[in-house]
């Protein structure tokens, strides 16, 4: 039998020609052994198919935001149909009914036009839509478009996402008790301040006499809230509000990660989170093919802090004139020894990708084991807080009726 196919080869060129085989999955393989990525392919010399353009709906102002897990899913299913011999088009358009988010069917419907009638590369494809498919993402589907190895690198940009997902909701699981305890410590100290005390300053009031000093601090405290409680919470808003903005500015990310990476307890958490993410992804891309110099420019930007970005930058850098990627890790004094004893031996004996995977497990367990000692210390650390704290008022209080005699003596 013959096949009419439309396929992209190593060096990215559009091919369209006859493929003779038994069946449909051998003509896919035979093209894939060529490292041929095949975007359509029909039964017969002839070959013809209509180019049908894809009405799209919808916006992207306003849209939901994607989920991780909804990109997962999707790149396990194009890799599983690719390595089946499903052609590139039909497989988007198969998953763009599939998913259930109106916008992620909108985006993949235009992913498989671009495809189909513009003739792009599917990484071409997905750069169009950076809110959905990172730096990270594009770069390795070009890799595997290049080596013939698309569904490998497909399976290995949703392992690599499973395990960042994972160490993500780690964290985010663990902070929900400190903060969820903090709000409630902090709600019902206000409405004490609020409510409770001026009920007990006027009682006491009418009594006469002087007050213990935690009493008068608290009445005093009381009396200061309700009067400037709307300027407090204008000046807290903005307050909060004027960070976020310096934050997003460069200088003001520098100063915030700089003061992270210093912080006790938590700069050592915040420093093995970025390690393992700059492991994973240096390693994952390094296994994929794409070049190490690119590799190092996105592994640096998905770090998540400025200061080691900062430093990947200067590696890459000093790379770029011949320098090994161990000497300028160093030299950086970002990262603990082992990490660079372990890419320095990777690198001799050529098995990098190895031993950054090895690290980054390695620091994936350690932030595990950090999460884990942090939340058990953080527990009855707030606790013990919330009960002064709430208690300390609640004794404040009722301090004067202790020394009800005195007071009403004068």
């Amino acid at each position: 039998m013959f096949y009419t196919y439309t396929a992209r080869d190593e060096s990215g060129k559009i091919v369209n020609d006859v493929i003779e085989a038994k069946d449909n999955h051998e003509a896919m393989e035979k093209l894939r052994q060529r490292k041929f990525t095949v975007t359509k392919m029909a039964e017969g010399k002839q070959g013809a198919v209509a180019k049908k353009s894809t009405k799209l709906g919808g916006s992207l102002f306003g849209s939901k935001k994607i989920k991780n897990d909804d990109v997962i899913v999707f790149s396990r299913q194009l890799a599983t149909m690719i390595e089946s011999g499903l052609p590139l088009v039909h497989s988007l358009d198969i998953l763009a009914k599939q998913v259930s988010s109106d916008e992620f069917k909108r985006i993949l419907l235009k992913i498989k036009e671009d495809v189909e009638l513009g003739g792009q590369p599917l990484s071409t494809a997905f750069g169009k839509h950076p809110k959905v498919f990172s730096g990270l993402f594009i770069n390795m589907v070009r890799a595997g478009e290049i080596s013939g190895t698309l569904d490998s690198a497909l399976i290995q940009l949703a392992t690599y996402m499973e395990s960042s997902g994972a160490i993500g909701r780690k964290i985010k699981s663990a902070a929900m008790y400190p903060l969820l305890i903090t709000c409630m410590s902090g709600g019902l100290g206000l409405a004490l301040l609020l409510f409770v005390v001026p009920m007990f300053a006027g009682i006491y009031g009418d009594f006469g006499g002087t007050l213990p000093l935690p009493t008068r601090i608290m009445v005093a405290m009381s009396e200061i809230i309700r009067k400037y409680f709307i300027i407090m919470i204008v000046v807290v808003v903005g307050g909060v509000f004027g960070l976020r903005r310096f934050i997003k500015t460069s200088r003001g990310k520098l100063l915030y990660d700089k003061l992270m990476l210093k912080m006790p307890i938590i700069g050592g958490l915040v420093r093995k989170i970025a390690v393992s993410k700059v492991t994973r992804t240096l390693g994952t891309l390094v296994k994929s093919g794409v070049p190490i110099l690119e590799a190092l420019l996105i592994v640096g930007r998905t770090s998540g802090n400025r200061v080691i970005e900062m430093a990947i930058e200067k590696a890459q850098m000093r790379v770029k004139e011949g320098e090994s990627i161990t000497k300028p890790l160093v030299d950086s004094g970002v990262f603990p020894p082992m990490v660079t004893e372990m890419i320095s031996v990777g690198e001799e004996t050529g098995e990098l990708e190895k031993m950054l995977t090895k690290v980054a497990d390695f620091y994936d367990q350690e932030v595990e084991t950090a999460v884990s000692g942090l939340t058990a210390t953080l527990e009855p650390a707030m606790m013990g807080l919330l009960g002064v704290g709430v208690g300390g008022m609640v004794i404040s209080l009722y301090l004067p009726i202790f020394k009800l005699s005195s007071i009403v003596g004068g």
